[in-house]
Parts: C-alpha cells; sequence; structure tokens
C-alpha cells in the first residue's frame, strides 16, 4: 500500500493543506480540526481503499482509517504539510471553536463535572453499604447487622463519614475543577467551594 499517495488523497478530499487547522490521530482514527467542514469531499473518501469511514463530532472530523495504518498515514500526511503532529488535547481544544454555544456550554459543564463522578459514585457505593449494615430487618428482626455485632458499629460509622464526604464536600470539588477548567488555580477555586 502506498502510504503517502494515501495521505495526498485525503489531504486533497478534505480540501487541502489549506483547510487543516491541526491534526492527530489515535489507534485508528485520523483526528482532523478542519477550517471549513463543507470542503470535504466524502464521497471521494468513502471510495478510498485505506478510509474505513467518516464522522464528524464535537467540532473534529475523524477519519477511520484501522490500526498499523493510521500513524503510517499520518506520517505521510505530516510530511506532506508540514504541520506537527497536535495531542488528541490540542485537537479537542482547536476543535470547540468550531462547536456552537450550547455544545461548548455543554462541553464546559462535562469538563467541570466528569472528573468528580468517581467521588460521587464512590460514596453511593458506601451509603449502600452503610444502608446494608444499619438497615433494621435485613438480616435480623428489627435489628440492623450491627445492633446485633455492636463490634462494627465504629466501622459502621466511618463508613457513613466516608460516604457523606463526597456530598458535603461537593461544593469544594466544584471550586476545584472548576479552577482548573478554567486555567485558574485549583486551591483558590476549593477555597471559594467553601464559602457555600
Amino acid at each position: 500500500m502506498n502510504y503517502k499517495k494515501s495521505a495526498e488523497e485525503i489531504l486533497e478530499a478534505i480540501g487541502g493543506e489549506d483547510n487543516l487547522d491541526a491534526m492527530a490521530h489515535c489507534a485508528t482514527r485520523l483526528r482532523l480540526v478542519l477550517n471549513d467542514e463543507s470542503k470535504v469531499d466524502e464521497e471521494t473518501l468513502s471510495k478510498m481503499d485505506v478510509v474505513k469511514g467518516t464522522f464528524s463530532t464535537g467540532g473534529q472530523y475523524q477519519i477511520i482509517i484501522g490500526s498499523g495504518t493510521v500513524n503510517k498515514v499520518f506520517n505521510e500526511l505530516e510530511k506532506i504539510t508540514g504541520k506537527e503532529a497536535s495531542t488528541t488535547a490540542d485537537v479537542k481544544d482547536k476543535s470547540a471553536r468550531n462547536m456552537n454555544p450550547l455544545q461548548r456550554f455543554v462541553k464546559m459543564l462535562s469538563d467541570i463535572f466528569v472528573p468528580i463522578i468517581p467521588a460521587i459514585v464512590a460514596g453511593g457505593l458506601l451509603m449502600g453499604i452503610n444502608n446494608i449494615l444499619t438497615a433494621p430487618d435485613l438480616f435480623y428482626d428489627n435489628k440492623s447487622l450491627i445492633d446485633v455485632h455492636s463490634q462494627f458499629a465504629g466501622l459502621a460509622d466511618m463508613i457513613n463519614i466516608f460516604a457523606n464526604a463526597p456530598f458535603t464536600l461537593l461544593p469544594i470539588l466544584i471550586g476545584f475543577s472548576a479552577a482548573k477548567r478554567f486555567g485558574g488555580n485549583p486551591f483558590l477555586g476549593a477555597a471559594l467551594g467553601m464559602r457555600f
């Protein structure tokens, strides 16, 4: 397979070098940020042997090539354009400019709340464990596991504290995450979160 020829054909089909703002690749796809997606010739791309599929999402135009081949085509694309590879994060940042205001707002919210999700999930799981330990009539009539096995009362109290921590400290977590998202000092963001 002639990877240079494939790269040239892809470049021509996406509207040429002037239409290419940034590029990166993952294991199977070329991730491109284009200045104008209307210049893309979908029909030509779909007829190419090397291209398995294409789609546009979140301001990125992605061309599915397949593992093992994508990096070779990408290297040729780099040589032809003279553009250096961007990181996937850079491509995501540049592609955000191609989003409409609602998409940018939703992306901003997800950038803030997605890092907090593991703490909330862990808190929820610990609440479930605590409820199993302290719920009456679950294992014994009119008694909980802790009532019957009082030596575990301290453990249940500790689990309860850990379970409630993510929800009690949620404003601090949001402040920390939001400050990171907007390029501020996360610790100042956490301090602001303490005010609520």
